[in-house]
């Protein structure tokens, strides 16, 4: 009987051993890889915060373009209902001035409409 418990306790030193060794290994393999891996995850996360900073800009810059748009849209909307105020106001007022125009042109040629376009085309002429 002793003789099995003094292999029992060979063994259990022996796997003690293999345990250890195996420990040591896996530490040795975590100690390299951290040595190795770790330049390039600080690398990484240098280039992460880069491209966030690039990120925030670009939305930031793309948020003031809009804006700008906006303004500008609502600017020429403005100036299209100013636009057509004007118009709509120069029609207005060039309407007397037609008019007196118009009795002129008849006055000179007789009252006749048909003549004061003739005289008029034919002034342009030149004829």
């Amino acid at each position: 009987m002793i003789a099995v418990t003094a292999g029992v306790g060979r063994g259990l030193a022996a796997l003690a051993g293999y345990a250890l060794l195996v420990g040591l290994g896996a530490a040795l393999g975590v100690w390299q890889s951290a040595g190795h891996y770790r330049p390039l995850l600080d690398a990484s996360a240098g280039q992460v915060a880069t491209c966030k900073a690039a990120r925030d800009n670009l939305v930031g810059l793309a948020n003031e373009q809009g804006k700008a748009l906006g303004d500008l849209q609502l600017a020429a909307q403005k100036r299209q209902l100013q636009a057509k105020h004007a118009v709509a106001g120069a029609a207005t007022e060039a309407q007397v001035d037609y008019a007196a125009a118009n009795r002129l042109q008849q006055e000179r040629t007789g009252g006749n409409q048909c003549m004061a376009a003739g005289a008029i085309i034919d002034q342009e002429l030149g004829l």
